[in-house]
């Protein structure tokens, strides 16, 4: 694939409340800081073509082409086009993605691509979407909130309660170590005052993982008849990403001339639909796609980024696949840092950058999955 990433940063994550660390700003303040990092750290940011975000939200503070709100905030070119995404949890992904096959096709030469979700502003289901309660669909299509299709998803996959609680407990001591490894969090941009991760819960312990209840009993009993079936819940808080605030922007476009270069190199990208009803494991076929596509295997990554979009993901991921845990999720994620939903992709694709730099790593891979069966993945091969 013919697209390089020229840079990509993210803000730190904040409590999605009033009074968290990124509540006083807007959308479109976020993104015009990462596009003012991104100029600080040499691109050229505002001379790009065009500016995709994913955003789930789409109403409110978030409303109105959020895109289009953050290119007039930030300055960008005012010939550059700009649009708004929703693919759910992936959307910042898709979004790169979608610039990427822009660039590797010729249509533009640079964009700035990722996503933001403020869900201080915007909260979850916040746009009261007519699908969220429509009967009419065939009961296996109808849409189930994710944190139940977690639980239905861990109960038909065999992950027990006590794998939970272990990627959970890995999560939360990863982020915590990396908060002192600087190359590990060199393209997090502090958004004033917000200079780490506020959701991260660094006094998590096994006992305390241990000790906290099933948490999501009550919202299956609204969506009972659609289930089809008992539950046995097992997710608790603690296997829940947080909601929060954040935001993720990278620079994507053609190949390097002259004295622009590239961090890194996009080898392969890849969408893919899934199972409603499994509603959680797109991510892995978009990740088997994009890894075929590149000719290559997760043996052969040095890094990756594997959304933890609830703890059944990642269990599952690092129970069934042969991936080297030692290099997945090296500097921890979204079960301690949060997943602010439309920026997400962007936001690990950052980091992936971040990984690969602190190993001094060559291959790397971020996957993003989400409720409802989507998915997206990419592979890319950092440049020394």
């Amino acid at each position: 694939m013919d697209a390089w990433i020229y840079d990509a940063v993210r803000t730190p994550r904040g409590k999605a409340r009033p009074d968290g660390a990124l509540a006083a700003n807007k959308p479109q303040e976020l993104v015009g800081a990462l596009v003012d990092a991104l100029e600080a750290r040499g691109c050229d940011p505002r001379a790009s073509q065009a500016m995709v975000l994913g955003c789930v939200g789409q109403i409110g503070d978030q409303g109105a082409n959020i895109a289009l709100v953050s290119k007039l905030h930030s300055g960008v070119a005012e010939d550059a086009y700009a649009f708004t995404l929703n693919n759910y949890c992936v959307s910042g992904l898709t979004a790169i993605g979608h610039a990427a096959t822009m660039a590797a096709g010729g249509a533009i030469d640079r964009a700035l691509a990722g996503g933001v979700e403020m869900m201080s502003r915007v909260p979850f289901m916040g746009d009261n979407a007519g699908y969220y309660t429509d009967a009419s669909f065939p009961k296996r299509s109808r849409y189930i909130p994710v944190v139940v299709a977690a639980d239905r998803l861990a109960q038909a996959e065999g992950v027990s309660r006590e794998e939970l609680d272990a990627v959970a407990l890995v999560s939360q001591v990863r982020t915590g170590l990396a908060e002192a490894n600087r190359a590990l969090v060199a393209s997090r941009i502090a958004v004033g005052a917000a200079a780490s991760e506020e959701c991260a819960r660094p006094q998590t312990t096994a006992q305390s993982l241990a000790a906290m209840p099933p948490a999501f009993a009550p919202l299956a009993a609204d969506y009972a008849e659609a289930l089809e079936g008992p539950i046995d819940h097992r997710h608790t808080i603690a296997h829940a990403p947080p909601v929060c605030d954040g935001a993720g922007l990278a620079l994507v476009g053609g190949a390097p001339t002259g004295e622009r270069k590239a961090r890194a190199r996009i080898l392969a990208y890849a969408e893919s639909g899934g199972d409603p009803q499994a509603s959680l494991l797109a991510g892995f076929s978009a990740m088997d796609k994009a890894l075929a596509r590149a000719r290559l295997t997760l043996a052969d990554m040095d890094r990756i980024e594997f959304m933890e979009a609830f703890a059944v993901t990642i269990a599952k991921f690092l129970r069934d696949r042969p991936a080297d845990p030692a290099k997945v999720n090296v500097g921890g994620g979204h079960l301690a840092k949060g997943h602010p939903m439309g920026a997400t992709g962007a936001i690990l694709l950052s980091s992936l950058l971040d990984a690969l730099d602190d190993a001094d790593g060559r291959l790397g891979l971020v996957v993003a999955t989400g409720a409802a069966g989507v998915g997206a993945a990419m592979v890319v091969e950092r440049l020394a």
